[in-house]
C-alpha cells in the first residue's frame, strides 16, 4: 500500500492541443516512411496515363488518316467554288 502513495501525483489527461499535436506528429512520420514509396506509385501512374495518351493520340492519327480527310475536305471546297454561291434564285 505505500508504493501506491509513492508514485506521486496522476499525471492530468492530455489537452485538446496535445493531443493535435501527437496526431499531427504521428501523421508527419507516417507521411515521411512512406514519402518514397508514394512518389514512386504516383510516377508509375502518370507515366502510364501519359503512355495511355500518347497511344491514344497515335492510334487516331494512323487510324484516321488526317491526310485523306484533308483531300476529301479540298475536293469537296472546290465543288462548292465551282457551283457559285446560292441564292434564292438558284437553290
Amino acid at each position: 500500500m505505500a508504493a501506491t502513495g509513492a508514485e506521486g501525483p496522476a499525471k492530468p489527461p492530455p489537452t485538446a492541443a496535445e493531443t493535435q499535436l501527437l496526431r499531427r506528429r504521428q501523421e508527419l512520420d507516417y507521411w515521411q516512411k512512406n514519402a518514397a514509396r508514394l512518389r514512386r506509385r504516383n510516377l508509375l501512374t502518370g507515366l502510364a496515363i501519359g503512355a495511355f495518351v500518347v497511344g491514344m493520340f497515335s492510334y487516331t492519327i494512323l487510324s484516321v488518316k488526317q491526310e485523306k480527310i484533308l483531300e476529301e475536305l479540298d475536293d469537296e471546297a472546290k465543288i462548292h467554288i465551282i457551283r457559285g454561291p446560292r441564292t434564292g434564285a438558284n437553290s
